[in-house]
């Protein structure tokens, strides 16, 4: 019987992801999946700044930018079909040095994030295999799997296990780790089409919320001729009937007519808002839609589970070459399925502010929103809504900055070219300074593998001034951050940093060292 570092159930995006993640860092994997080839349809379409950002760290950017296009406005229209709000991005300097929302097609791109998967030796996949049982040992989790063509049955052991199965997740049911309810259950149709040039001219250009208590619409423009609808399904509709070509056709008429477009999709969903008690059940892991699934208002489903398996990784990476204790990993849950439960809960009043039925309701709706903008739409950065993170391993020191994502700005190179903070400093723990702070004069001999840097030094000023900003803004002059890029911590002055630094010696002990 074999034995491998890792196991992953679940070879979708959040699976993948993981596996690429983990080879990267020298660990072994298997990964399994019921499916034998990517699901040809688009799910998700939607992914952000942060998300890209872990693209660039893997390599695979630009085999997925070919994909991807600028998500555009969202325009809320409201009773009388008046503009009431519009979603908007934040104005550049882009703060992650990435658009910070995008569409996407999920086919081709999650076939860039198999096949990265799949590049590395460490990396074994088992296609058309489902789990049927699961028992944690002592050091292991051993794992039956059944291939579903010839039904032969075999196991294997691993360190740990990261269920990424989806949303009726076998790993989850096998381990007895319930969902707890957010309350929010409705029906909707989702539509794909490819819409014809004369079609596509006369849509409208940005996508739209028509809140309209009648029966609320979502439209979304995507990559290319690719555009998405969300349909309520009202009261007494048969779910069946609606996602029918016939039914689908009648609810998109006051857009399109059938000449115009093909449907590429439908399918009628419950959205929900669940999220997973425990995310941990001794070795098992659960991340994705395994884990959680909120309503796809603000687009944020994939990137949830994206955020789960960097969260995840970097700290299974830690404890397996024993430069962390094992503790570590009970932050996992602890800080995703906090965030998570905020993400889904302010995503979740978007969806009530869209989907109002009552008209009176719906128009007081309207007015609250037009008043909240001084009696005009103004634009609302979708990036937000995002919380930080509230709990887990950072900083007791209490700060706005702490929890958030550190920025990546555009670096001017040697020879005038721009590059991204990133891909110089690399994706490790750093300690990087304000420019106009004094390095150090002795650092602890003990830390997390620090890389400490001040940007401006060596040859790394900044092309757009966004961290000089961010230090300034946040009144502090040193921020330690994680491999996955939040904020550990920050400190102004040496006496806050040698504090900072020695609360980060006890989660984890490894040298510091410099940029050479």
């Amino acid at each position: 019987m074999s034995r491998v570092d890792v196991a992953i159930v679940g070879f979708g995006p959040s699976g993948a992801v993981a596996a690429g993640l983990l080879a990267a860092q020298g660990l072994s994997v298997h990964v399994c999946d019921r499916l034998t080839e990517v699901y040809d349809k688009p799910r998700a379409i939607s992914l952000d700044h942060e998300i890209l950002r872990l693209f660039q760290q893997m390599g695979i950017l630009d085999r997925v930018e070919p994909y991807t296009e600028p998500f555009t406005d969202s325009v809320w229209h409201g009773v009388s079909d008046q503009p009431i709000r519009r979603m908007s991005t934040v104005p550049p300097p882009y703060p992650l040095a990435h658009s910070p929302s995008i569409v996407f097609t999920q086919p081709p791109v999650e076939k860039v994030l198999r096949a990265h998967a799949q590049s590395f030796a460490g990396v074994a996949v088992d296609v058309g295999t489902e789990l049927v049982g699961l028992t944690q040992q002592a050091d292991a989790v051993q794992l039956r799997l059944r291939h579903l063509a010839s039904g032969q049955e075999r196991s294997i052991d691993a360190r740990w296990v990261i269920g990424c199965d989806g949303a009726s997740s076998a790993v989850r049911a096998l381990s007895g780790l319930p969902l707890n309810d957010l309350s929010f259950d409705e029906r909707w149709l989702v539509v794909d089409c490819l819409v014809g040039d004369e079609a596509l001219a006369r849509l409208p250009q940005t996508s739209a919320q028509y809140c309209r208590p009648e029966r609320p619409v979502t439209y979304l423009i995507c990559p290319g001729r690719h555009r998405r609808w969300e349909i309520a399904i009202n009261p007494g509709e048969d779910p069946q009937q609606v996602a029918t070509p016939e039914g689908t056709w009648a609810l998109l008429a006051p857009w399109l007519a059938p000449h115009e477009a093909t449907l590429w999709r439908q399918a009628a969903y419950r959205f929900h808002a669940l999220v997973a008690e425990r995310w941990r059940d001794g070795r098992v892991f659960l991340a994705g839609d395994a884990a959680h699934q909120q309503p796809p208002f603000l687009g944020q489903g994939l990137c949830q589970g994206l955020r789960d398996v960097s969260n995840l990784c970097w700290k299974l990476g830690a404890v397996l070459r024993g430069e962390a204790p094992e503790q570590l990993l009970d932050t996992y849950g602890q800080e995703r399925r906090g965030h998570v439960t905020a993400l889904t809960t302010r995503i979740k009043h978007i969806g009530q502010l869209i989907g109002e039925r009552d008209p009176s309701r719906a128009r007081e709706r309207d007015a609250q929103l037009l008043a909240e903008g001084g009696g005009t739409v103004r634009p609302t950065p979708r990036q937000d809504v995002q919380p930080a993170l509230a709990d887990g391993m950072l900083s007791c020191a209490v700060h706005a900055a702490r929890g958030t994502i550190f920025p990546q700005p555009w670096l001017i190179g040697s020879k005038g070219t721009h590059v991204r903070m990133d891909d110089v400093l690399g994706c490790g723990w750093r300690l990087v300074l304000a420019s106009d702070s004094a390095m150090p004069a002795d650092l602890p001999a003990e830390g997390a593998g620090l890389r400490v840097e001040r940007l401006g030094d060596a040859g790394l000023p900044e092309a757009d001034g966004a961290l000089a900003a961010w230090f300034t803004r946040h009144v502090v002059t040193a921020a330690v951050i994680r491999p996955d890029h939040y904020v550990f911590g920050v400190a102004n002055g040496a006496t806050q940093l040698a504090r900072l630094l020695s609360e980060l010696n006890a989660f984890l002990k490894a040298p510091i060292s410099r940029r050479a």
